[in-house]
């Protein structure tokens, strides 16, 4: 299972959080060059537990997992609640 550190989200304008983030971009922990992956190929990745993703909030690192809401799936970070407010708040992608 590889790691990586989401350091930015690609996101569309749309009043429901859960179906804002389109891309998440960052780079491997280990290093290696960048990336930008569409939310669907990073939920797939996560379940076939291939990769797994977090974020650093405040100094510390968050684990970002796959939630379900009103059946459609998205990633959040486990602190979150049912908000997706810590990848929301990261930079837009390039």
């Amino acid at each position: 299972m590889t790691d990586a550190q989401i350091k930015c989200v690609n996101k569309r304008e749309h009043h429901n959080p859960h179906e804002r983030i389109t891309h998440i971009g960052g780079y491997p922990a280990e290093g290696g060059g960048n990336w930008k992956w569409t939310l669907e190929h990073a939920i797939d990745e996560i379940e076939a537990g291939r990769w797994r993703f977090y974020v650093s909030v405040g100094g510390q690192s968050v684990w970002v997992i796959v939630a379900i809401r009103n059946g459609r799936k998205y990633l959040k970070t486990q602190n979150d609640g049912d908000e997706p407010n810590n990848l929301l708040s990261l930079p837009e992608c390039p």
